[in-house]
């Protein structure tokens, strides 16, 4: 039975190698274990979103694949089984799974309906095929029980069959994941904003292994629903403005790199972000203004939400009120760091709105802003997140961890209420007294602070708590809190050990 089992593992793994590697070599042919994993994705319980990045962070993605995996492989291996009486039904069984992915596959509007078929066609094929090599000889009746070719000869060809299927999956995976955006309208450099913004502060705390006051594009957290980076096409890709507004707007990427420009310093962060956690960052946007954008469209009056979809039709959504408050600086983001956006952050165009949780405002890959009102719920509300999703006020501790000597030590991190500002860090050591840190230079009241608290530790263990004040006198809240519906709360602390 092990034979049999081996057999219908190595059958599925050539099916899903042919799939990695014709979805790497040809765009728009379609990852079937990407098109599985995304429908789980958009099936997902409430809960199980904060569940996954709980185990994961930002490895979700990667572990939700490994899974994915494991299961069809698991599910080969009962095929297998069932190839002990006649390898046929077992064969038809790969065909048909390969079927069934591709038909899921073809809800992403990336995917090329005749390539998923055809793919679906080489991997059923192709499983089918390992299969009838591996046991097709000689399980054709209920009493073949035992293959009767020689053992080594069968652990030959599964190895080598099974070492080509890792081998093409690999490829097809590595082309996959490294892709470039399709489209020779991408350019090198943005033009020149009509609004820049001032430089940072040059002079900022210098501390290792404190966070920076802007972070690196390619160390800036990534959080979305997408199993595969989105590479859209920058010459075929529009956006489109409509729903309740008196003149509906469409813009090319073109016209929108066309527009007045303005640059903003903004700190977004993760609702999923646990006390302490790395889901939030700082770095400089370039985009149009949201406001302009919706005064030359009209807002009708009763618009109240403004909702802006994802190429493949995620949704988040605000209340148009931000925009005429805390938000006013809201974009429509296509620029990160003085560079065009990358596929990982959302090009060809994102929204960026200060002062909101991303999964209600930070629409990546977006392709259409809808001015309707607050009867909507955009793609987590209904999965339990709250309807609204001002980000909290928070601090962290970067630095130190785990064991310093005794003496004098920099106890540093990061602080953010984005567009209420900081107005001081305090750090408690033990349950003693709360002392004043000090703060690095603020670019603006969207962004975080860095700040520092020198300590002088006495030998053994100790604990250490910050916390901080907004601008508006407000001190962050003790008590402690989940992520969901709304965001963690409670003070971040460490253990440090001191000898």
């Amino acid at each position: 039975m092990r034979r049999y089992a081996l057999a219908g593992v190595v059958a599925g793994g050539v099916g899903l190698g042919l799939s990695e590697l014709v979805a790497g070599i040809v765009a728009g042919a379609p990852s079937l274990v990407t098109a599985v994993g995304a429908l789980v994705i958009d099936l997902q319980p409430p809960g199980a979103k904060q569940f996954v990045v709980d185990l994961f962070g930002e490895a979700d993605k990667l572990a939700l694949n490994l899974v994915i995996t494991a299961v069809a492989l698991g599910g080969s291996a009962l095929l297998g089984l069932l190839a002990r009486r006649d390898w046929r039904p077992a064969a038809g069984g790969f065909v048909v799974a390969a079927a069934a992915a591709a038909v899921v596959s073809v809800r992403d509007p990336l995917v090329d309906p005749v390539l998923a078929a055809l793919a679906a066609a080489l991997a059923g094929g192709g499983a089918a095929w390992a299969l009838w090599r591996l046991v097709g000889a000689d399980a054709t009746s209920p009493a073949a029980e035992m293959p009767a070719w020689d053992r080594r000869q069968f652990l030959g060809s599964a190895i080598g069959l099974g070492a080509l299927a890792v081998a093409g999956g690999g490829v097809g995976r590595y082309l996959l994941e490294r892709r470039p955006e399709p489209s020779g309208v991408v350019p090198t450099e943005l033009p020149a904003p009509a609004v820049p913004v001032a430089a940072p502060p040059a002079e900022t705390i210098a501390v290792d292994g404190l966070s920076p006051l802007i972070v690196p594009t390619r160390d800036f957290y990534r959080i979305d629903t997408k199993l595969l980076v989105p590479r859209l096409d920058a010459g075929t890709w529009s956006l489109t403005i409509d729903g309740m507004v008196e003149r509906p707007l469409t813009l090319t990427y073109e016209e929108l790199l066309a527009m007045p420009l303005t640059e903003r310093y903004v700190t977004i962060a993760c609702v999923s972000n646990e006390v302490g956690g790395r889901l939030v960052g700082n770095a400089k946007w370039t985009g149009v203004p949201l406001r302009d954008l919706l005064d030359r469209v009209g807002v009708r009056p009763g618009a109240s939400q403004v909702v802006g979809r994802s190429f493949d039709g995620w949704t988040a959504g605000f209340p148009t009120l931000w925009l005429e408050g805390e938000g006013a600086g809201a974009l429509v983001a296509v620029g990160m760091n003085g560079r065009p956006l990358n596929a990982d952050h959302g090009f060809p165009a994102r929204l960026i709105v200060p002062g909101l949780f991303g999964y209600v405002s930070a629409t990546k890959w977006l392709t259409n802003i809808e001015l309707t009102t607050l009867d909507f719920d955009g793609y987590w509300v209904p999965l339990g997140w709250a309807k609204n999703g001002p980000i909290l006020l928070q601090s962290r501790i970067d630095v130190p961890r785990g064991s310093v000597r005794a003496g004098d030590v920099a106890v540093a991190g990061v602080a953010w209420a984005p567009t209420r500002g900081i107005g001081a860090v305090e750090v408690q050591v033990d349950d003693g007294a709360w002392e004043p840190a000090g703060l690095g230079p603020a670019i603006s009241d969207e962004t975080w602070v860095q700040w520092i608290y020198r300590w002088s530790a006495a030998p053994g263990e100790h604990v250490l708590r910050v916390r901080a004040t907004d601008r508006d006198g407000m001190l962050q809240e003790a008590r402690v809190t989940p992520p969901a519906p709304d965001g963690a709360r409670g003070y971040h602390e460490v253990r440090v050990s001191a000898s």
